[in-house]
């Protein structure tokens, strides 16, 4: 017997009622925390109850010791890290998502997440650029993504060197090289480490961060002959550069590299006619990846892998049970990720898709990169001291001051401030500040207060 309505019915009114309020105050409230992590701890009690406790009053006990705890990442006014809003049609659908409880792992577990999932897919390979035909799996973020497309790029060049790493594992495989740009996220390194590939060989860089196609190629001739595995960038976190794909992945392509591209918010550039030469040729390559709750502006765990090779990535990623009610005839969502127990991500994705349309996909795409020029130029003119360190191609700005204990000050101001966050970093050897525009609610009036708040702060 189904659980009766009205066992939900409060507990689901107080969580609406306080989500909206949580909303509706974001614009006035300062972006950091008001306490620390011990303060909501202790707020919540940190002993488990004897008995059984009323969902409602347990939700309202959440909300209450958790909100000031909460840092105010959907507001425009958070510039932090690559952390996008949520879509109102995307927030939405991922209380649905919750409320269906789907395992979208399987056709027969789930046809109408299935469903979402093979539209979705198609609809994110026409607005990137890629190829109709390549496999998509929807995992948690942009760490599993790239997880997920070196994991085929893996297995493939092995077996092109005549190894089955499913079969025979890695104890005594051909030693696989894996060429990364020197300042290439370290989701992909981790990544690397987490399928027993070690660390990657770095290749140089220009002063943007871009990897230099000449140190590629003398990365190509002089190595040792055998599997390579080459990753690219789109989209450098603090320059927001992007390598040069139309040089970059023939040369890797002629060396019989298999090319994979972290484009984790910077692949979303070619949804704008505006943007799209910075990904220029990245279509070439043979696997992507990308996070949508960055961009795109959807809930957390929605990261995306493409693989130009359906069958690679169902190579890496499946297996096969008696119990699985499994269609031969197609690639099961399972088959495209590393787990087989999964919430039905695409639903949000389809949804922010859906509510945006072809034009409104390129108008957020452009009006992020519009906001992160207009910081650049606020910048330059109207806060003291301050240098803008980056060429603004996208979303990021990087500034910085005299000298390394300035910038580390003016950072300490803005953050007891709290008008914005903006995340202190170090780049090509100086100490800066790092703006990252990524929230579909940014506006004129959020990127002014930003200028403000860093006059202030270098005042």
């Amino acid at each position: 017997m189904s659980a009766p309505r009205e066992s939900f019915d409060a507990a689901l009114d107080v969580a609406h009622e306080r989500a909206r309020a949580w909303l509706e105050g974001l614009d006035e409230r300062v972006v950091r925390a008001k306490t620390d992590a011990g303060s909501v701890a202790a707020a919540l009690g940190r002993e488990l109850p004897d008995g059984p406790a009323d969902p409602a009053d347990v939700v309202r006990l959440l909300a209450d010791a958790a909100e000031p705890g909460l840092v105010a990442t959907p507001s425009g006014r958070f510039f932090g890290f690559v952390i996008g809003g949520t879509l109102p049609a995307a927030l939405a659908a991922d209380w649905l998502v919750s409320a269906w409880d789907q395992n979208a792992a399987l056709r027969a577990a789930s046809p109408a997440g299935t469903a979402v999932d093979d539209i979705a897919a198609a609809w994110l390979l026409d607005v990137l650029g890629l190829p109709a035909d390549a496999g998509v799996g929807f995992v948690t973020g942009g760490t599993m993504a790239n997880f997920a497309g070196l994991a085929a790029a893996r297995d493939a060049v092995l077996a092109r060197a005549g190894w089955n790493a499913a079969q025979r594992g890695l104890a005594g495989a051909p030693s696989v090289r894996v060429l990364v740009g020197a300042e290439r996220h370290d989701s992909v390194d981790v990544a690397l480490r987490y399928l027993g590939l070690g660390a990657p060989e770095p290749v140089a860089v220009d002063d943007q961060g871009r990897l230099r196609p000449d140190a590629l190629a003398a990365a190509l001739r002089s190595g040792p002959r055998g599997p390579v595995i080459v990753s690219l960038q789109a989209g450098n976190i603090h320059s927001g550069g992007f390598d040069p794909f139309t040089e970059t992945i023939p040369m890797a392509h002629d060396a019989g590299a298999w090319v994979h591209v972290d484009g984790a918010f910077g692949l979303w550039a070619a949804a704008s006619p505006r943007t799209r030469g910075l990904v220029e040729g990245a279509e070439a390559a043979d696997s992507w990846a990308t996070d949508a709750h960055k961009t795109l502006n959807v809930p957390y765990d929605s990261g995306i892998v493409v693989v130009r090779d359906p069958a690679a990535l169902r190579s890496a990623m499946s297996y096969h049970g008696d119990y699985l009610l499994t269609d031969a005839s197609y690639l099961e969502p399972y088959e495209r990720v590393p787990e087989t127990s999964r919430r039905a991500r695409s639903v949000p994705v389809w949804a922010a898709l859906r509510s945006l349309g072809r034009s409104g996909l390129a108008a957020l795409v452009e009006g992020l990169c519009g906001h992160a020029a207009a910081f650049a130029d606020g910048i330059r003119r109207d806060v003291a001291g301050a240098e803008v360190v980056n060429d603004v191609v996208f979303t990021q700005v990087c500034l910085a001051f005299a000298d390394d204990a300035r910038t580390r000050e003016v950072g300490r101001r803005l953050m007891a401030d709290g008008a914005v966050w903006m995340t202190g970093s170090r780049w090509r050897g100086r100490e800066v500040l790092r703006i990252s525009v990524s929230n579909w609610s940014t506006d004129h009036t959020d990127v002014a207060r930003g200028i403000d708040a860093l006059a202030r702060a270098a005042g």
